[in-house]
């Protein structure tokens, strides 16, 4: 063990940042590196709560706690409530806990902040403390660049202030990045100016924290991202992050994981599983619930699906009429399941050219039938499942030893131990 040398890691308080985060402190730990592992006080217990005694015995990392500021108001610690709140709460909690730290740890002080760049204003407290700044992006590159280039698509008129494109038009952040429409950015929620305003601001933070890094980790690796990667100071690619095997997959995993799921996963027949998930945070109203139910029900495919309790409209969704005893026999729904995800659609259907994208009707809905016809589509398309086992191939290749992600995290460990 490395004794001079101790990072605090610091992820948003979010199930999908929470396990990418806590998976870079693990290997960072195995590397020599010290690890305190900030977490807020409400997902601290879920987390230690889904622990067996022996995860928490065989933990390399140190966890500790902090304040969300929401203890009086519980109902808020989704969406804009939690992210309002930390930003005004998070910065003078972080900086009082690493005084808390170096007083009780004077022989190994807090060296360097890794921090989640969605709660990036954590990289402002460690410059003022002096110590080393380090980004983490665990979403897509394209998606990070975009909120580079804020700035220039106001200044040439694309969008306004607020983010909304001021005319529909086709974006391109360079020559080797897709194009994207100007009604289709990360931060675009047609018809609700409010939520639209509030993930724009999210989209300004972060390009303000990403600044601020010396460097920029993101899980991805140089052959599947490179023309992203570009665009992005400082960034260093180093995924996919290889899995631990002293690492328990609920390691990090605060909603009800159901492992049960890869067991019945195994008995099915080989590339026959419709998988569907939709991560922790997005919402869908009652009636694209029931038409993405149905859809499903109706391309006869057997079909993995993470229901979240809260995913229709915040609220337990409502099945149609007969779905699950009609599907009972080839679904399983799950509340979660063990799952790795980061990618969008752009560059999963155009670049990578593994999926196809769903196309909504003239009211902002996608029918059972589009679902059906393309999920036929991607389970008959050969050069989709040639392309999918390339990129796995390439994956493999870029953590093994000698490469891209395997030599980018070396380097990453040499400037912490700098």
């Amino acid at each position: 063990m490395d004794l001079h040398q101790h990072v605090l890691v610091v992820p948003c308080p979010a199930q999908g940042h929470v396990i990418p985060l806590i998976k870079l402190a693990y290997n960072l730990a195995y590397h020599g590196i010290k690890v305190t592992f900030a977490n807020s006080e409400f997902i601290e217990a879920k987390i230690l709560a889904a622990m067996s005694d022996a995860d928490k015995q065989q933990c390399p990392v140190r966890l500790v706690t902090y304040s969300d500021g929401l203890e009086s108001h519980p109902d808020q610690r989704y969406g804009q409530g939690l992210m309002d709140s930390l930003k005004k709460v998070m910065p003078d909690n972080i900086e009082k806990l690493i005084k808390q730290i170096n007083h009780s740890d004077n022989r190994e002080p807090i060296t360097c902040v890794i921090t989640d760049l969605t709660v990036g204003w954590t990289l402002e407290v460690a410059g003022k403390m002096g110590l080393k700044q380090v980004g983490v992006w665990p979403a897509g590159p394209a998606c990070l660049a975009l909120s580079l280039q804020i700035p220039q698509l106001i200044k040439t008129g694309v969008i306004d202030e607020n983010g909304s494109p001021i005319k529909k038009e086709l974006i391109r952040l360079s020559k080797e990045v897709l194009v994207l429409d100007s009604s289709e950015l990360m931060w675009s929620i047609p018809g609700n100016p409010t939520a639209q305003k509030f993930l724009f601001d999210i989209s300004l933070d972060i390009k303000q924290a990403s600044e601020n890094a010396s460097i920029i980790l993101c899980n991805t690796f140089d052959e599947l991202d490179s023309s992203s990667c570009s665009l992005i100071p400082n960034i260093l690619p180093i995924g996919p992050l290889p899995a631990i095997k002293n690492l328990n997959p609920s390691i990090g995993t605060f909603s009800s994981q159901d492992s049960t799921c890869l067991d019945w996963l195994d008995k099915q027949p080989s590339n026959s599983v419709i998988y569907i998930a939709f991560g922790s945070t997005t919402v869908l109203n009652q009636k694209q619930f029931n038409e993405l139910a149905l859809g499903l029900e109706l391309s006869g495919h057997s079909f993995l699906w993470v229901v979240r309790p809260n995913i229709v409209n915040g609220s337990s969704p409502e099945y149609p009429d007969g779905f699950l005893e009609r599907t009972a026999g080839r679904g399983r729904i799950v509340e979660w399941a063990p799952q790795e995800k980061f990618h969008n659609k752009s560059s999963i259907c155009d670049m990578w050219k593994v999926g196809l994208s769903l196309k909504a009707d003239e009211d902002g809905i996608i029918s059972r039938h589009e679902i059906k016809t393309k999920i036929d589509g991607l389970l008959n398309d050969d050069g989709i499942r040639t392309n999918a086992l390339k990129l796995m191939e390439d994956a493999k290749k870029s953590v093994n030893e000698g490469g891209s992600s395997y030599e980018n995290f070396n380097s990453l460990i040499k400037y912490l131990k700098a």
